[in-house]
């Protein structure tokens, strides 16, 4: 029999990891300490793994040899506690996964903003160049659950902080870290280096003949870059210098080199409009570089790839008014980008669960383009405090059909309704996509 391998939480992560283990010949167990979903449930119960909801059973936890955590379940968690004095080893999902990907490739993506649309557009532009690769992590299926039932010769994975934190040997071919800004610090002491930290991770284990791409125009990344031994090949991207390898953008073109090709392309054929999207495309090209895909291939995919749902996506014009869907802006530099992109007067629709955030950082650009603040969560007060004495009007809405008729009722035509929330959608909502998903609905109905 193989080890008693324990998993804490019972989501996408945890099932696909219980798989995984199971298919490995490990004894496990899965606990969850809320209630499991059906499918979940019966994926479980389908491969003859023991299980548990709505409780964590000490005995059938701590007499593990390997715990596995899921990333939602912070290390304050009583269990966790208990785990960590026993002194049994925890690790993540993506760290089983990758003990057993054999020979496959990994191009892994994090950063506090851009992650999900840079991993999605690198992940395109593999299976436009006709690469079989699958798209995992924190976007698409579970990394354990594809290895299990699926394996591909490449994984591009998509990974939060929290799943980096218990990594021991995960090591990526190509590393993307796209941006460092604070963003769930309430699960880092509030000390915003422990979650610097953790994004870096993401090199830790690389050598000399893997890839690291940066924000070379990243302050918090610069700063802290030569405190990590990174002995990867590293490959910086900017906009406001031009580098010898990496990617740089030059008067409206992109240039991309990590050898000793170059690839060129006019920033005004990339489908991805916003000066961040241009960062992400830049990401996302340099890493297709490096896993040998013909320029034309690149260019062809970038020029053709759909937005995502819930990010910057248009939801419909109504007498003039546009909507658009950016409910996956979970912190306020998120819900900065939008702004920054935002050319004609706008309606925000703000708010939700607050992890902390600091609000003057769109001060600026809320003073200069919103024109009206809808408020959309249990708990506004931040909000107002922040905005009531630069935005003439601020009002609560207790639903995003309530939310969306008062932003249209306030924005005219030629204006934007923007819903960009800058906080976690828990208090409301199931999650940002049923967020974005009751807005998207409650358009409709105007």
């Amino acid at each position: 029999m193989g080890k008693r391998f324990v998993i804490l939480g019972g989501g996408e992560s945890g099932v696909g990891a219980a798989l995984l283990a199971k298919q490995q010949g490990d004894d496990v167990f899965l606990s969850d300490g809320s209630s499991l979903k059906k499918e979940y449930r019966n994926e479980l119960r389908e491969a003859g793994i023991a299980f548990e909801e709505g409780q964590h059973t000490e005995d059938l936890i701590l007499n593990a040899d390997e715990v596995m955590k899921s990333p939602g379940i912070p290390e304050k968690a009583a269990i966790v506690k208990e785990i960590r004095a026993k002194g049994i080893p925890v690790i993540s999902e993506v760290e089983l996964a990758y003990r057993h990907k054999g020979n496959s490739k990994i191009i892994a993506v994090t950063g506090s903003n851009g992650k999900t649309t840079t991993t999605a557009l690198t992940y395109h532009i593999c299976k436009e160049a006709g690469l079989d690769a699958a798209l995992v992590g924190n976007i698409g299926e579970s990394f354990a659950k594809q290895v299990a039932l699926d394996p591909r010769p490449l994984y591009v994975v998509e990974l939060s902080s929290f799943q980096l934190d218990d990594i021991k040997t995960f090591r990526p071919d190509v590393a993307i870290l796209t941006n460092i800004t604070e963003d769930h610090l309430d699960r880092y002491e509030y000390k915003f280096e422990n979650y610097i930290r953790s994004k870096f991770r993401i090199a830790m284990n690389q050598q000399a003949n893997d890839h690291f791409i940066y924000c070379a125009d990243d302050e918090v990344t610069m700063k802290y870059l030569n405190q990590f031994n990174i002995k990867s090949n590293q490959l910086p991207i900017s906009m406001k210098r031009e580098l010898p390898n990496g990617a740089f953008i030059k008067d409206g073109d992109m240039y991309v080199r990590t050898g000793q090709d170059f690839t060129t392309m006019s920033v005004f054929d990339f489908a991805l409009k916003g000066k961040h999207n241009q960062y992400n495309t830049m990401a996302a090209c340099v890493a297709a570089t490096t896993m040998d895909i013909r320029k034309d291939k690149i260019r062809d995919a970038v020029q053709n790839f759909q937005s995502l749902e819930h990010r910057m996506e248009h939801v419909a014009t109504v007498r003039g008014v546009d909507f658009i869907n950016d409910s996956k802006a979970t912190n306020v530099n998120s819900t900065w980008y939008a702004l920054e992109s935002m050319t004609k007067p706008t309606v925000l629709i703000l708010g939700g669960v607050d992890k902390g955030n600091d609000y003057s950082l769109i001060a600026d650009l809320v003073k200069e383009k919103v024109k009206a603040i809808i408020c959309l969560g249990t708990d506004n007060s931040k909000i107002y405090a922040a905005f009531e004495n630069s935005i003439p009007t601020i009002l609560t809405a207790g639903s995003a059909l309530e939310a969306v008729q008062a932003a249209f009722h306030f924005a005219g035509k030629g204006d934007v309704v923007l819903l960009s929330p800058a906080c976690a959608s828990f208090d409301l909502f199931k999650n940002y996509e049923d967020r974005g998903t009751q807005f998207k609905q409650a358009v409709k109905e105007l």
